[in-house]
């Protein structure tokens, strides 16, 4: 049953029967026996709905659903879950929205994506960007290193957590890349930054920082820093952007993050 605070955009259907994914907040119809998709049907939390609803009737949007079609039904593996896909989005509505950090794409890694960039699913394996993260939270603020690896907790509190290719082939690091994601997400960003006010943006690394390169930076706190990636020559560490985050939020009247996990 779909929740009554979700938007419902039914757009079309295949024409030889479908098979589909879908729960109270995503719904995309698949026609894995046809190459013809007239369109889609798509559920997303109502606030985001309000701001990208042109976004499900762009060309590029039906290419994309397109090319997530073809890949079921080559039998490729998608990741994160299907009913995690729009996470970031259901976890953090548009107007709760405090911190964006941005992402590249999700973890390609069997269990490890669960929609939120650089968080993985309770249980599994701290990748090494993320531990360096931890690490510097617990320099900033003396925060315990957490055991796990999960963020949902922050995107609870208003911290969006957007990768910018929200899916990704199973062991294909990239993979979904260039389909149409990017201009979605673009889109994402573009409206927060064009109808918030004193939004913090944590862009590590120079892939997140062209990614905002349209963040009104009047209105909003952009913080800068190499990616937290080991492999990055320049050191994430030191940054103090969770202080610098909570200390913006505070002095504008927005209650801080609470960055323990």
């Amino acid at each position: 049953m779909i929740n009554q605070h979700k938007v419902s955009i039914f757009i079309s259907r295949t024409e030889d029967g479908f098979n589909y994914f879908s729960h109270d907040k995503l719904f995309i119809m698949l026609d894995a026996a046809t190459d013809k998709m007239d369109g889609l049907n798509v559920n997303i939390e109502e606030s985001w709905n309000k701001q990208i609803a042109n976004e499900w009737e762009a060309p590029y949007f039906k290419e994309l659903v397109q090319f997530l079609r073809a890949e079921l039904a080559n039998n490729e593996i998608i990741y994160p879950p299907r009913e995690q896909i729009f996470a970031a989005f259901e976890n953090t509505p548009f107007d709760q929205v405090k911190v964006v950090i941005i992402g590249q794409d999700p973890y390609h890694g069997i269990g490890q994506a669960n929609g939120l960039c650089f968080s993985v699913a309770p249980g599994v394996r701290i990748p090494p960007s993320l531990k360096n993260i931890f690490k510097e939270l617990n320099r900033d603020l003396g925060i315990e290193i957490p055991q796990l690896g999960d963020l949902s907790p922050w995107s609870k509190q208003g911290v969006l957590l957007l990768n910018a290719t929200l899916t990704v082939r199973a062991n294909q690091a990239g993979s979904h890349q260039n389909k149409g994601w990017e201009k979605f997400t673009d889109a994402v960003i573009k409206s927060i930054s064009e109808n918030r006010e004193h939004v913090v943006f944590m862009l590590w690394g120079n892939y997140a920082k062209q990614k905002a390169s349209s963040v009104d930076r009047s209105k909003h706190l952009v913080l800068e820093a190499a990616h937290p990636s080991p492999l990055a020559r320049t050191g994430f560490s030191g940054c103090a952007h969770f202080s610098k985050a909570n200390e913006y939020l505070v002095k504008n009247n927005i209650s801080p993050i609470d960055w323990r996990l």
